[in-house]
C-alpha cells in the first residue's frame, strides 16, 4: 500500500550549522540506495521524545568547506539501524518557513557526477570518565539504548526525518552535537513485489527556494490503516505515522513515473511512550500500490493542467503538482477518484476552485506557499479532512462547509477576522499562527464557540482549560454572531452585545413602530416546558389598532448553533424537549405579523438541553363539563414528565361547601366524576398528582370549578315490591333525581272491577297491606317528585298485577335439638293459609351460614313426611338447613321455607371404643394391634410399641415398628412384656386420649438351632481354618464343636483335642479332608441338633519357610556383615538373599545380593535389612523372612587432605579438604595472617607462633580484608565428628600472598542533606582508595543527560535550572597505585522542585445562619521561602466545600457541585455544620495538603417571604391564591390576612374571618383591590417582616356585567324574593317560615312589597331613598340572602335562588344609589351616565 506524501511543518527552525550556498536547479545530486533489515521495534522517529529504547547521536560537523560543492551533505556513521545527519533547509509543505531535514551523505553513482565533500563524522567510543575527563569531557551524556543490526548500504542515498533541535556541548575537542530521538517503527512489507528495499532518489535544488534544498525522501509502509503527513510544527500523534513521497531525478518525465512506481513504503506506528500533545494526527487515506493511480510531478515547471504529455486521467488516486507554475485549476475536474491533491507553491491567487467540484473523493487538498486571496468559492468537498491553506494571502477563512474536515491549517497569512468562518462540525486541529487575528484577546475561546466541541487542539498545543472556561460564559448565539461579523469581546459583556448587535442586523425584520426588548429561550430540560421570550414594545408615539401575532418554529441542532433540523408541530410559544434532545440546543424562529403582513423571521438559541429531574410538575389543569347535577365533569392535566417515563397520575375530587374547607370525596380517584346531590350549592375541587412509571410523585395542583346547579326535580325507574298476595304488604319505590327531595306526594288507587276506573284508597305513604278487598283487583302507585325549594315536577305512575289469594305458608320456623355427630334434631314451625295436610321437610348441608336460595346446598336426605332427623357423619363441620313445604289437605302446596341451624354441626372428641393385640409371645411370632375409632373423620393416629422389664413400668418404645400396626418379636423382646399404645387423631389434628394394652405374658425365647454352617480358609499345610456359623434361638452359650479327618477311601476319624471354633492343618492333614461339626447350646443350656458342615481339602504341603535369621559382624562403618539362616519346607534349593540399606524417610535402598556387605559412610546412622527368600529344589518360592539391623556406628574422626589456593582480595576462598569417620560436624576452623611463609612444625605451632601471626576468621571458607592484601593466609582445621568427637588436627598455608581487587564503587547513591542540598555517597572497593573523582548529573524530562560544569564535590546545592529534572551523582573509583576503576552512576533522583506550597490555616468569613454567604480566607506562612514560592509557583487555589449528617457532626459529605471559595448557606443545611478544604496546586501539578475549616451548627434565617403574589381572573366571582417564596429555617404557621383597598387610597379595609391561602371573592369586592398581608413565622414561632402583594381592581363576571347593564338602562326593576316571617336571629330560616316578597328598584329609591292574596291587599314593608345610611349587606355565610338597610329602623332581610341573582340585585341597587357612593359603580361597569 501506498502512503500519501509526508508535508513539513509550519514551525520556524534554526539554520543549518553548515552554510549553504544556492546552487542551479539543474544540478543532480548523486544517487545512492540503502537497504535496510527492520526488526520488530526498532526505534526510527522524529522529533518525538521516548523514554525507553531512544538512540541518541553525536554529530561532529567538519569545519572545512568545499567551495566546488553545491550541497554539503554530512554522513553520520553509528551503531544504531537509522542514522542521523546534519540538517539542511527544506521548504515544508503547508508554507512555513526553510525546515531543517537529515540526509546521509552517499558517495554518486554517475562517472560523470561532481563529487560532494562529505563532513566527517566522528562516533565517540566507550571510554572511562576520567579518559572523557581529559578530552574534556562533553556536557551531554546519552543513556544506552537498545540497538539494531546496522542496515547493509546500496548505492542510493537516504533522507530521514531528524531532531530540528541542537544542543552546543561545552568541551575543548567536541564542538556542536545533535542528540536525535526516534520512537519505535513495526517493519512492514514493500509495496514493490521484486524487492522489500528502499530506494530513494536525491532531488535537484530547488531554483526558486532562496536558500532553501528540497529533497525527495522515500515513502515509509505500515500496515497501520491511518498515513498522516508530518510538516515542521505538524507533528505526527498517537498511532499514526508520516510517510515521505519519494522524489524525482531533474529528468524525463517518463522515468521520474517508472522510477516512482518502483518506490516501496513503510508507514510509521508510534508507541503509546513516543505520544507527544502537539502533534496533529492526519486523516485516514485509504489507498493502492501501482503507477495507474499515482501521478509524481514536484518541480518539474508544469504551467497548466491540460498540457500535452501531463497524463491526467480519472483513475488517479494520488496527485503530487507542488512546486510548480500552475495558476488555474482548469482541468482537474478530471479527477473524479483523486484522494490526495498536493498544490502547494504553485501561482494560484483564487479564487477559481469552481473544477475542484468534481472531486468528490478528495480527501487532502495541499494549496500552501500560493498567492491564495479568498476561498470563497472552495467548494463543499463530502471527503474532504485535511486542508492545508498556510503561507497564502488569506484576510478571512470564508468557505463553503466541510462536513467532514478535521484539520485546517491557516498559517502565515493575513487573516484578521473571524467573519464567514465554516461550518466545520468535525474539526480536531486549527492552526492559525502568524496571522493578524492573533492580537484578538480570547481568540482561542472564539474558536471553541465556532468549532464545538469536537476541537482537540489549536495552534498545534491542546486546549487551555482557561479558554475553556471563558466559552462556556458566551451565550450559545455567540458563533452566529461571530460568523456575521461581530466584534469578540469579553464575556461579561457578551450576552448585551450580541443581543444588540442582532437587534441592529434585525431592524428591517420589525413591523413599523414597535423595538425588540427581549429574544430569549429558558433553560431547556428534558419534558418539561420550555417558554421562548420574544417582547415587542410598541412606539408610544406611533398609534397602531392592530394587534401584533407572533407565529413561532421550533428547531433542534448539535452543540454547534448550526445545521438545525425543523421540529415537526412545535409552533406555539412553549415546547416540551424530547429525551433524544439532551445535550443538544434548540431554536426559535419567531415570525411577527401585524394585521395581514408577515414580517422576517428573528430567532433565539439556547443553552443544551438538561437531563429531566424525572420529577414530574402539572403545568396546567383543566376541569370541562357543564356544572349541573348528574352530569360528567372531566379534569385534565398538562404534564411536564422531566424526563421520568409517563405514568397514571393520581386523580381526586374534592368537595367545597359554600365558606367550608374541601372535603374529600371517597371512592372519587378517577379524572371524570358524576354529579350528585350531594355536590348541589359546592364547588368541586380537581386535585392531580403527577406520578411517573419510576415512582417519582411531583406536587399536587387543583382547580375549583363554581358551585354545581341542581337539576329540575323528576323522578324514573317507578316499580311496587313485594308479594302481589293477600296479606302481604307491599311499597311503591322510585329513583328521585333534581336536588334534595322535598316532601313527594304518594297515592294508591285501586281498580274498579266493573269500569275499570282507579279509585284512590290511601295517600301520603309509599307502602300499602293489602285486604280482601284488593283480591282479583289491580292497584295502582303514582308518585310526584316535589324538590326542596318545593319546586313539583311530572308525575309517574305504575300498575300491580291482579292481586292473588295468600297460599300456605309457614312461619317462625325452627331446628331444634344437640348440633353434634350422631344426633336427633326436628323442626317445627306455624303453618298459616289453611289446613296443614301432610307437609314435607327435606335436609341439606351447606357450608354457608347464611341463605342464599339453594346454592351450595348438599342433600342429606329426601324430602319426607318425618320432621326428625339423625345427623350423620357427613354433616360434621357444615350448617344443616331444613326445607318446609306446607301443604294444605287438599294437596295445595305453598312456598317452601327454610331455616338454616345457628352454628356448624359439631364432632365428637376423637377417641377408642376398643383396643386390643393378637399373636404369639415368643421370639420370631407377630402380634397384631386393632382398635375402634369414634370422633369425625380419623386422620392419621399415632401407633407405639413399647417394651417392659415388668409390667409395671412405662416402658421402651420401639423405634423399628414406629406408626404400624404389626410386630415381628425379635431377639431384644425376649423375657419382657410387649404392649401397644394408641393416640386417636382427627382429620382436623385434634388428638385424644392416647389408650394403650399391654401383652397377656412374657415374650419366651425360640429353640436353639444352626441356620448355616461352613469352613472358612486354604486346605494347605500350615493354614489356620475357622467356623462361620448362623445361629438361632435365644441368647447362645458354648456351642460343642468337633473336629474330623477323612480319607480319600471315605473312612472318618475324630481330630483329637481340635475342640475349638478353629484349628491349625499340620504336617498330618495332608492329603486327608477336613470337616466339623457344632452341637448349638443356649445360654440356659438347652441344646438344639448337631449340624456337620462340608469337607474341605485335599489338604496340600506347605511353602517352603525359613524360621530363623540373624547377622553375624560388628555395626561399625567399615565393617563387613554376613548372616545365618534356618530351612524348612522340603528340600532345600537355591535360597535368595538381598541386602538393603533403610533410609531416614523408611525407603529401602537395595546394596547386593552376595554373600556379605562392607558397611560405609552411607551406612551410619541407618539400618541394614537382611531379606531371605527360602527356595525348594523343586522352584517352589517361599515366604522370604528378613531381619534388621542396629543402627550402624561411624568410625574414628579423621581428616585425609587440606590445601588452601590462590587467594585474592574479596574473593572468596573455598579450602579443599577430604574427610574420613561418620558424618562430618561441624569442625573447627581458624584463619591466621602471617606476613611470612610458615613451614614444617612452625606451620603446626601456629597458634603459639610470634605476635606476628592474627587470627582473622573462623569459617571454613574466607574472604581476604583490605588487611590480608601482601600477607600469607593459614588454616587450622580440627575435624569433628556429627556427635562431637574430635580428630587429629592439620594446618596449610597458601602458596602466594594476597593479591588486591581491581577497584570499583558500589551503592552509589544521592542523599538528600536538607531541602535543596544534595550529598553523593558510594561504598570503594579494590585496595587504598586514592583521589577518586566526582561529578554531578541534570537530567532533563527527554532522558537527555547533562554533566553540572564545577559540581566535583560529594555535596550538591540545587540551583533554579535543576527545578523539573532529576539529579544524578558520579563516583570514579580511583586505587593508591592510580588503577582507575569504571564510572558508577547512581540512580536519578526524584524530580528536583521548589517547596510545596503550603497554607498555615483556613478561615471562614460570614455567619453560619441560612441565606448568608461564607467565604474561605487561607493564611500563607509567613517564611521567605513560602513567600516566594506562592509568589513565582503557585498555579491555582481549589475549595470543596463538604456538609455534615444528619444527626452526626463528625461526619462529613462532599457538596459535588461547591468549589468556589465562596458558598452560600441554604435551608437543607439548617442544623448541620459546613466544612471547607482548600488546597493549593504549583504550575508542577502537585497539591498540598488539604486544610480545613469548619462552621458552628447552621442556624436558621430571618423568616422572609419573596415574589408574594396573588393568582386569579380579576372578575368577582373567582377564587384568588395568595403564593410566595419562604426562606429562613422551616416554614411554621405564618399569618395571612385580607384586605381591601380603595382604588387611589391608601387606607386599608380588613376583611373579617379572611386568614386563609385562599380567598373567594365576591360583590362587595367590585372596584377595590384585594390586599394580602403575609407575616412569615418560622416553626420556633420567630416572625419575619410581614410583606403585602395586591391585586387589580375587581371587575364584574361579564355575565353579571351584561345583566346588570340591562337592567339599568331600564331605570325601574322588579326582583321576586323570599322572606323570613320569624324574625329570631338564632331561628334559621327554614322553607315552611319564607313567605314571597316583591322587590323595586328605581333611579330614586326602593320598596319591598309583601304580594297580596284572596283575602289581603298588597302592603309595602320598606320604602326609602338611597341617602345613606341607606346600604345592601351581604351574608358570607349564605349566598342567596342579602339585607337591605335604609335607616337604624327600616331594614329587611331577603332571600333569592341564586348567588348570580343576588348578585344582580345588590348591583343594580348600588348602581342606582352610584352618586352617594365614593366610587362610581356605573365607572366600574363601564355605564355612561
Amino acid at each position: 500500500m501506498e502512503d500519501p506524501v509526508v508535508q513539513d511543518g509550519e514551525e520556524e527552525v534554526e539554520k543549518p550549522l553548515v552554510p549553504e550556498k544556492r546552487a542551479s536547479s539543474r544540478s543532480l545530486v548523486g544517487e545512492k540506495k540503502v537497504m535496510k533489515t527492520v526488526k520488530p521495534g526498532a526505534a526510527v522517529t522524529s522529533k518525538v521524545s521516548v523514554s525507553s529504547g531512544s538512540v541518541r547521536k553525536r554529530v561532529e560537523p567538519k569545519s572545512g568547506l568545499d567551495s566546488s560543492s553545491s550541497v554539503k551533505n554530512s554522513t553520520v556513521a553509528g551503531a544504531s539501524r537509522t542514522a542521523n545527519s546534519v540538517p539542511v533547509i527544506r521548504r515544508n509543505s503547508t508554507g512555513d518557513v526553510p525546515e531543517k531535514t537529515s540526509i546521509v551523505s552517499a558517495t554518486r553513482r554517475q562517472n560523470n557526477a561532481t563529487t560532494v565533500a562529505g563532513k566527517k563524522t566522528t562516533e565517540l567510543a566507550g571510554r572511562s570518565l576520567p579518559e572523557l575527563r581529559r578530552s574534556s569531557l562533553p556536557s551531554v551524556v546519552t543513556k544506552p539504548s537498545n540497538r539494531v543490526s546496522a542496515s547493509e548500504t546500496r548505492k542510493s542515498s537516504t533522507v530521514l526525518p531528524v531532531d530540528r533541535s541542537l544542543r552546543t556541548s561545552t568541551g575543548s575537542d567536541v564542538t556542536k552535537q545533535e542528540t536525535v530521538r526516534r520512537p519505535s517503527i513495526k517493519p512492514a512489507l514493500s509495496a514493490s513485489s521484486s524487492t522489500s528495499s528502499r530506494r530513494v532518489t536525491s532531488s535537484s535544488l530547488d531554483s526558486s527556494g532562496g536558500s532553501g534544498v528540497r529533497k525527495t525522501v522515500s515513502k515509509v509502509s505500515s500496515p497501520s490503516t491511518r498515513s498522516p503527513s508530518i510538516s515542521g510544527g505538524l507533528r505526527a500523534g498517537p498511532a499514526r505515522s508520516p510517510s515521505v513521497s519519494s522524489g524525482l531525478k531533474a529528468g524525463s518525465l517518463s522515468s521520474s513515473l517508472d522510477r516512482s512506481s518502483s518506490l516501496s513504503g513503510r508507514r510509521k506506528v508510534a508507541t503509546p511512550d513516543s505520544r507527544d500533545s502537539r502533534f496533529i494526527v492526519l486523516p485516514q487515506v485509504e489507498i493502492k500500490a501501482g503507477d495507474d493511480l499515482r501521478l509524481d510531478l514536484r518541480g518539474h515547471r508544469v504551467r497548466s493542467l491540460n498540457a500535452s504529455g501531463l497524463n491526467l486521467s480519472p483513475n488517479l488516486e494520488f496527485v503530487y503538482l507542488r512546486d510548480n507554475l500552475l495558476s488555474t485549476l482548469e482541468g482537474v475536474e478530471i479527477l473524479t477518484r483523486v484522494k490526495v491533491l498536493d498544490l502547494s507553491f504553485n501561482d494560484f491567487k483564487g479564487p477559481g476552485f469552481e473544477p475542484l467540484q468534481n472531486c468528490k473523493s478528495l480527501q487532502q487538498l495541499y494549496l500552501a506557499g500560493n498567492q491564495i486571496t479568498s476561498l470563497s468559492t472552495l467548494p463543499q468537498l463530502p471527503n474532504l479532512e485535511f486542508l492545508s491553506v498556510a503561507q497564502n494571502k488569506l484576510k478571512s477563512l470564508s468557505m463553503a462547509s466541510q462536513p467532514r474536515l478535521q484539520v485546517l491549517a491557516a498559517s502565515k497569512n493575513k487573516i484578521s477576522t473571524l467573519k464567514g468562518f465554516p461550518y466545520l462540525p468535525v474539526l480536531e486541529h486549527l492552526r492559525v499562527e502568524e496571522n493578524p487575528i492573533l492580537k484578538m484577546p480570547h481568540l482561542e475561546a472564539a474558536s471553541i464557540l465556532l468549532v464545538g466541541p469536537t476541537l482537540k487542539k489549536f495552534n498545534d498545543r491542546d486546549l487551555s482549560r482557561e479558554e475553556l472556561a471563558i466559552a462556556k460564559h458566551y451565550p450559545t448565539h455567540t458563533s452566529l454572531c461571530i460568523r456575521d461579523g461581530w466584534e469578540f469581546c469579553r464575556p461579561e459583556h457578551a450576552a448585551d452585545s450580541t443581543f444588540r448587535f442582532l437587534v441592529e442586523q434585525w431592524n428591517d425584520h420589525f413591523p413599523p413602530g414597535y423595538l425588540l426588548k427581549e429574544a430569549s429561550i429558558d433553560q431547556p430540560f428534558e419534558e418539561d416546558a420550555c417558554h421562548c421570550h420574544f417582547n415587542f414594545v410598541q412606539d408610544s408615539t406611533l398609534g397602531n389598532d392592530q394587534q401584533l401575532v407572533l407565529g413561532y418554529r421550533w428547531f433542534v441542532g448539535d452543540r454547534t448553533p448550526s445545521n438545525f433540523t425543523v421540529i415537526p408541530d412545535a409552533n406555539g410559544e412553549v415546547y416540551w424537549p424530547k429525551h433524544e434532545e439532551i445535550d443538544k440546543i434548540l431554536k426559535v424562529e419567531c415570525t411577527p405579523i401585524l394585521g395581514e403582513v408577515e414580517y422576517p423571521s428573528i430567532f433565539a438559541i439556547s443553552s443544551p438541553v438538561f437531563r429531566g429531574s424525572g420529577i414530574p410538575k402539572v403545568v396546567n389543569l383543566d376541569v370541562s363539563g357543564e356544572l349541573v347535577e348528574g352530569n360528567i365533569i372531566k379534569g385534565h392535566a398538562v404534564v411536564a414528565w422531566c424526563g421520568g417515563t409517563p405514568g397514571k397520575g393520581v386523580s381526586s375530587w374534592l368537595r367545597r361547601k359554600w365558606n367550608g374547607s374541601p372535603v374529600v370525596i371517597v371512592g372519587a380517584e378517577e379524572e371524570e366524576f358524576r354529579l350528585t346531590v350531594d355536590d348541589v350549592d359546592s364547588s368541586l375541587v380537581f386535585m392531580y398528582t403527577p406520578v411517573t412509571e419510576e415512582g417519582a410523585k411531583g406536587e399536587p395542583q387543583y382547580k375549583y370549578t363554581d358551585f354545581v346547579k341542581a337539576a329540575p326535580p323528576s323522578v324514573c325507574n317507578v316499580q311496587i315490591i313485594g308479594e302481589i298476595v293477600e296479606g302481604f304488604t307491599i311499597k311503591g319505590v322510585g329513583d328521585y333525581f333534581g336536588g334534595r327531595e322535598g316532601p313527594s306526594k304518594f297515592e294508591w288507587l285501586r281498580e274498579n272491577r266493573d269500569t275499570g276506573d282507579f279509585m284512590l284508597v290511601s295517600s301520603g305513604t309509599s307502602e300499602y297491606t293489602l285486604t280482601k278487598e284488593d283480591v282479583g283487583c289491580c292497584l295502582a302507585f303514582v308518585y310526584i317528585p316535589i324538590n326542596f325549594e318545593g319546586h313539583e315536577g311530572e308525575s309517574v305512575s305504575v300498575v300491580s298485577q291482579v292481586v292473588k289469594q295468600a297460599p300456605p305458608m309457614v312461619t317462625n320456623l325452627k331446628i331444634i335439638g344437640d348440633l353434634r355427630e350422631n344426633s336427633k334434631i326436628t323442626v317445627t314451625g306455624i303453618v298459616t293459609g289453611g289446613t296443614e295436610g301432610s307437609s314435607r321437610v327435606q335436609w341439606f348441608k351447606t357450608s354457608c351460614s347464611i341463605l342464599d336460595g339453594e346454592k351450595g346446598f348438599e342433600a342429606l336426605s329426601t324430602s319426607k313426611i318425618a320432621k326428625a332427623f339423625r345427623i350423620p357423619l357427613g354433616a360434621v363441620g357444615y350448617y344443616i338447613v331444613a326445607k318446609f313445604t306446607p301443604m294444605t289437605p287438599d294437596g295445595e302446596s305453598g312456598e317452601p321455607a327454610y331455616i338454616i341451624s345457628e352454628r356448624a354441626v359439631e364432632t365428637l372428641p376423637p377417641s377408642l371404643n376398643f383396643l386390643s393385640i393378637t399373636g404369639e409371645y415368643a421370639e420370631g411370632g407377630i402380634l397384631t394391634a386393632s382398635y375402634g375409632y369414634v370422633g369425625g373423620h380419623e386422620g392419621k393416629s399415632i401407633y407405639n410399641w413399647y417394651l417392659h422389664e415388668v409390667e409395671t413400668d412405662l416402658g421402651n418404645v420401639i423405634p423399628e415398628v414406629l406408626g404400624l400396626l404389626q410386630y415381628k418379636i425379635t431377639k431384644d423382646a425376649i423375657g419382657k412384656f410387649v404392649s401397644f399404645q394408641c393416640t386417636p387423631v382427627r382429620d382436623d389434628g385434634i388428638m385424644g386420649e392416647p389408650r394403650t394394652c399391654l401383652g397377656q405374658e412374657r415374650v419366651r425365647p425360640g429353640s436353639p438351632r444352626l441356620l448355616s454352617l461352613q469352613i472358612i480358609g486354604d486346605a494347605t499345610e500350615g493354614t489356620k481354618l475357622s467356623v462361620d456359623k448362623r445361629y438361632w434361638g435365644g441368647e447362645e452359650g458354648d456351642s460343642v464343636f468337633r473336629w474330623f479327618r477323612t480319607s480319600s477311601d471315605g473312612s472318618q476319624s475324630e481330630i483329637m483335642d481340635a475342640v475349638a471354633a478353629s484349628y491349625m492343618l499340620s504336617l498330618d492333614d495332608i492329603g486327608f479332608f477336613i470337616s466339623v461339626s457344632c452341637e448349638p447350646v443356649r445360654s440356659d443350656w438347652a441344646r438344639g441338633p448337631t449340624v456337620l458342615s462340608e469337607q474341605i481339602g485335599l489338604i496340600l504341603p506347605g511353602p517352603p519357610t525359613c524360621h530363623s535369621l540373624e547377622f553375624l559382624g560388628s555395626m561399625v562403618e567399615g565393617q563387613r556383615l554376613s548372616f545365618l539362616a534356618s530351612y524348612s519346607g522340603g528340600e532345600k534349593g537355591s535360597c535368595i538373599h538381598e541386602w538393603f540399606r533403610i533410609k531416614s524417610n523408611d525407603i529401602k535402598e537395595k546394596l547386593s545380593t552376595d554373600d556379605f556387605l562392607d558397611l560405609s559412610l552411607d551406612d551410619v546412622g541407618r539400618c541394614i535389612e537382611l531379606v531371605y527368600t527360602p527356595m525348594r529344589k523343586d522352584g517352589m518360592r517361599g515366604n522370604p523372612r528378613s531381619v534388621l539391623s542396629e543402627v550402624i556406628a561411624p568410625a574414628d574422626p579423621l581428616g585425609v587432605e587440606l590445601v588452601i589456593p590462590d587467594c585474592c582480595e574479596d574473593m572468596d576462598i573455598f579450602p579443599r579438604k577430604a574427610y574420613f569417620g561418620g558424618q562430618e560436624g561441624v569442625g573447627e576452623y581458624i584463619w591466621y595472617r602471617t606476613k611470612s611463609k610458615l613451614e614444617g612444625s612452625a606451620l603446626m605451632a601456629l597458634s603459639d607462633a610470634c605476635e606476628d601471626v592474627v587470627i582473622c576468621g573462623k569459617t571454613l571458607t574466607y574472604t581476604p580484608l583490605l588487611e590480608d592484601v601482601g600477607a600469607y593466609l593459614a588454616l587450622y582445621w580440627l575435624p569433628i565428628r556429627a556427635d562431637g568427637k574430635c580428630g587429629k588436627p592439620l594446618v596449610a598455608i597458601c602458596s602466594s600472598p594476597v593479591m588486591p581487587a581491581l577497584p570499583v564503587v558500589s551503592n552509589v547513591c544521592v542523599r538528600e542533606l536538607s531541602f535543596g542540598v544534595y550529598s553523593g555517597e558510594g561504598k570503594y572497593f579494590g585496595g587504598y582508595e586514592g583521589a577518586s573523582l566526582f561529578s554531578w548529573y541534570r537530567e532533563t524530562n527527554e532522558g537527555t543527560i547533562i554533566l553540572i560544569n564545577g559540581a566535583n564535590s560529594k555535596t550538591y546545592e540545587v540551583v533554579d535550572e535543576d527545578y523539573t529534572c532529576r539529579l544524578l551523582f558520579g563516583y570514579t573509583p580511583v586505587r593508591s597505585d592510580s588503577v582507575v576503576g569504571e564510572l558508577k552512576l547512581s540512580e536519578p533522583t526524584d524530580i528536583i522542585l521548589p517547596e510545596l506550597p503550603k497554607v498555615e490555616m483556613l478561615a471562614l468569613s460570614g455567619k453560619a445562619i441560612e441565606g448568608d454567604v461564607l467565604t474561605a480566607v487561607e493564611v500563607i506562612p509567613e517564611s521567605e521561602t513560602q513567600q516566594y514560592v506562592w509568589n513565582k509557583y503557585k498555579k491555582d487555589v481549589r475549595y470543596q466545600w463538604f456538609c455534615s449528617s444528619v444527626g452526626d457532626k463528625n461526619s462529613f459529605e462532599p457538596l459535588p457541585a461547591q468549589r468556589s471559595c465562596s458558598y452560600k448557606l441554604r435551608l437543607e443545611d439548617i442544623g448541620r455544620c459546613l466544612k471547607c478544604e482548600c488546597i493549593v496546586n504549583d504550575v508542577f501539578g502537585r497539591s498540598s495538603e488539604p486544610v480545613y475549616a469548619e462552621t458552628a451548627p447552621v442556624l436558621p434565617g430571618i423568616p422572609r417571604v419573596d415574589k408574594l403574589e396573588i393568582e386569579g381572573r380579576g372578575f368577582h366571582t373567582n377564587l384568588y391564591a395568595v403564593r410566595g417564596v419562604y426562606s429562613g429555617g422551616k416554614e411554621g404557621k405564618s399569618k395571612i390576612q385580607w384586605l381591601r383597598s380603595m382604588v387611589g387610597s391608601p387606607d386599608l379595609i380588613s376583611i373579617p374571618g379572611e386568614i386563609g391561602r385562599m380567598y373567594e371573592a365576591n360583590v362587595d369586592d367590585v372596584g377595590y383591590r384585594l390586599v394580602a398581608i403575609y407575616t412569615p413565622v418560622r416553626e420556633d414561632g420567630m416572625e419575619g417582616q410581614p410583606v403585602s402583594a395586591s391585586t387589580d381592581p375587581i371587575a364584574v363576571e361579564p355575565d353579571v356585567l351584561k345583566e346588570v347593564k340591562q337592567k339599568l338602562e331600564l331605570g325601574s326593576v322588579k326582583f321576586e324574593a323570599l322572606c323570613d316571617k320569624d324574625r329570631s336571629p338564632k331561628k334559621i330560616p327554614a322553607m315552611g317560615s319564607l313567605e314571597r316578597r316583591i322587590l323595586e328598584v328605581n333611579r330614586k329609591r326602593v320598596k319591598v312589597v309583601k304580594p297580596g292574596s284572596k283575602t289581603s291587599f298588597p302592603t309595602t314593608e320598606v320604602r326609602g331613598s338611597y341617602t345613606p345610611p341607606f346600604h345592601v349587606e351581604l351574608f358570607r355565610s349564605d349566598q342567596h340572602r342579602l339585607r337591605i338597610v335604609v335607616d337604624s329602623e327600616n331594614e329587611v332581610d331577603l332571600m333569592v335562588q341564586s348567588r348570580h341573582l343576588r348578585d344582580v340585585v345588590v348591583l343594580v341597587i348600588r348602581g342606582f344609589a352610584q352618586r352617594f357612593n365614593s366610587t362610581s359603580l356605573n365607572s366600574l361597569l363601564k355605564i355612561d351616565t
